[in-house]
């Protein structure tokens, strides 16, 4: 046991997290450490607000279905027979068996492997053998348990709330400042899952700081120059300053061409997003990816990398050769920030760890913290 075990959501060290950023401090340990914290982020953040899933098109035949573990159990997305794309929890009906894993084609029905109840790819209930004999028995209200969806410009989100406001409040003006990539036009190319030995929100964090990338990524995208972008709903921003585009970093690769007709902002450089609570939309000149962050506890969680394209670059004969490029500059670089990361999260559990002062640099991080206190209702 350590003394991050509990805590409470009080104190001078709280005040001085969230003081103006020329006199703040980085936030106290527990945050990161305490399980009690993490349960209650469970409560107050994961089960209340809209979180991302996946594309669309990573699911795009009917019978089509995809797996997640989510703090609120697991979840299934699948596209019926109907084509569209319906979202229920893991679970049957009889006693609570787990219905699919990973991901696949269920055709038609979902069976559960353990006494054979099936339902329709629309959640319907369709076998249940040897039911007859119950009484009160309603097949009509045995059918999979839904699970609210809604997807902006192909992006599938999920929300465990059925009171809670629809996605497109969620994100704001997002869609505006995003509008002129026309993301509805591109597709996921690739994904990579890294398993991370560090709390949640210091992967957010440190996706939303240039501070460090002199220093863990001298050798791959080098220095960068940030500014930050006014948002309203539950979303942050800041740009990359570089009219190239920062998805590659290969020089002997060009990056592909750049998306046409992209107004003026979206030209000087690379938007970097924190959609509350847990994933990074990426959106440069040429493309976009994602860092969605997953937790399991207070300590450990998973980065899900995924990476779009244009459709007009994927139309491209050399699009293969290109598409690497921009792969190996994700996995590399999100890997050398995991392994500071993990560091990070051994070091903040110190019995003699302090709140340090926070850079102007750190706008976006103590923005993070803010939102994410907020909910918790500090």
């Amino acid at each position: 046991m350590t003394r991050h075990d509990t805590v409470s959501l009080t104190g001078a060290a709280l005040e001085d997290a969230l003081a103006p950023l020329r006199r703040a401090k980085s936030m106290p340990a527990e945050l990161y450490t305490s399980p009690e914290v993490f349960g209650l982020e469970r409560e107050r953040i994961f089960l209340r607000n809209w979180f991302f899933l996946c594309r669309e098109e990573q699911i795009p035949e009917k019978g089509d279905y995809k797996t997640f573990d989510t703090l609120g159990g697991p979840i299934i997305l699948v596209r019926g027979q109907d084509g569209q794309l319906r979202c229920f929890a893991n679970y049957c009906r009889h006693r609570g068996s787990l219905l699919l894993q990973g991901s696949g084609n269920c055709g038609s029905r979902i069976m559960c492997p353990y006494h054979a109840w099936s339902y329709f790819s629309d959640g319907r209930l369709y076998g249940c053998p040897d039911m007859k004999d119950a009484e009160g028995f309603d097949r009509t209200e045995n059918g999979l348990v839904p699970v609210r969806m809604e997807s902006w410009a192909g992006f599938v989100f999920a929300c465990f709330r059925d009171d809670s406001p629809p996605l497109i409040e969620h994100l704001g003006d997002l869609p505006q400042r995003f509008g002129s990539h026309r993301l509805d036009q591109m597709r996921c190319v690739w994904t990579l899952s890294i398993p991370v030995a560090c709390n949640w929100k210091l992967i957010l964090e440190n996706a939303m700081e240039t501070y460090h990338t002199g220093t863990v990524h001298r050798d791959t995208v080098g220095a960068q120059v940030q500014r930050p972008i006014p948002t309203t709903g539950d979303w942050l921003c800041m740009q990359v300053l570089s009219r190239r585009s920062i998805g590659t970093m290969n020089a002997t690769i060009p990056p592909l061409p750049q998306i046409e007709r992209l107004d003026e902002d979206a030209l000087e450089g690379t938007y970097f997003s924190v959609i509350h609570p847990n994933v990074q939309f990426a959106v440069s000149q040429d493309c976009m990816w994602w860092l969605n962050v997953i937790p399991l506890s207070a300590d450990r969680s998973i980065l899900e990398l995924g990476g779009c394209f244009p459709e007009s670059s994927l139309a491209l004969p050399d699009f293969d050769h290109h598409r690497k490029a921009y792969e190996e500059r994700w996995e590399r670089v999100a890997r050398e920030d995991m392994g500071v990361l993990e560091n990070q999260q051994k070091a903040l559990t110190s019995v003699k760890f302090r709140p340090g002062p926070l850079s102007g640099r750190d706008d976006m991080v103590q923005a993070v913290g803010r939102w994410n206190l907020a909910q918790l209702g500090v």
